[in-house]
């Protein structure tokens, strides 16, 4: 088998090499960085989702395939979730009441974008599901998913991350870190998304 080639390649989509092993390992008492680390393993899912459309237009729904699938599913069902929540329920209610009126616009893009990204979501969810249905349908579904994170991951990490983390002193950032840690049942400070 050639080193080089396309199945070689897809290789690096196992689960020994995926993406995410090379996200920082912070903890729940430092959410801030924990909501970075997050942002770090999405970018890294979302290539592998941009990869494993590249691999199914050359080989199908192999079992390379199939497990970049699951894990691209596994990702956006269950720590996505719990990261858009952890914004909405600390971040968002921070800036909507900040005297700035460029945090508060912030804020209500965060929330749209999420709405956004979870409609588009719907869309690709079953796609993902059924590698075998329409490959042009996928690739058009996935890059629209890929594409509404750009702009909303740099909204977050360049003004709704600095701005709320101004206004949220470091009693209030422990307990949002608690009550992170509670809602994923952790039972100790280790990072969850």
């Amino acid at each position: 088998m050639d080193p080089t080639g396309p199945a070689c390649r897809m290789g690096r989509m196992s689960r020994a090499t995926l993406p995410g092993a090379r996200s920082p390992i912070v903890g729940f008492d430092q959410p801030f960085e924990l909501l970075a680390a997050c942002h770090d393993r999405l970018r890294q899912r979302l290539d592998l989702l941009a990869r494993l459309v590249e691999h199914l237009g050359d080989h199908g729904p192999d079992a390379a395939a199939r497990d970049a699938a699951a894990d691209v599913l596994r990702y956006f069902d269950v720590a996505a979730p719990h990261h858009h929540e952890d914004e909405e329920r600390h971040l968002v209610p921070v800036l909507k009441t900040s005297g700035n009126p460029a945090d508060r616009a912030a804020a209500q893009r965060l929330l749209d974008d999420h709405a956004q990204i979870q409609a588009a979501w719907q869309g690709l969810r079953p796609l993902l599901l059924q590698l075998e249905g329409d490959p042009a349908a996928l690739r058009r579904a996935a890059r629209h998913f890929i594409a509404l994170h750009g702009p909303h991951l740099a909204l977050e990490d360049d003004l709704v991350y600095p701005a709320a983390q101004q206004r949220i002193g470091a009693a209030e950032a422990v307990a949002i870190g608690t009550e992170m840690a509670r809602r994923r049942g952790a039972t100790r400070p280790d990072p969850a998304s």
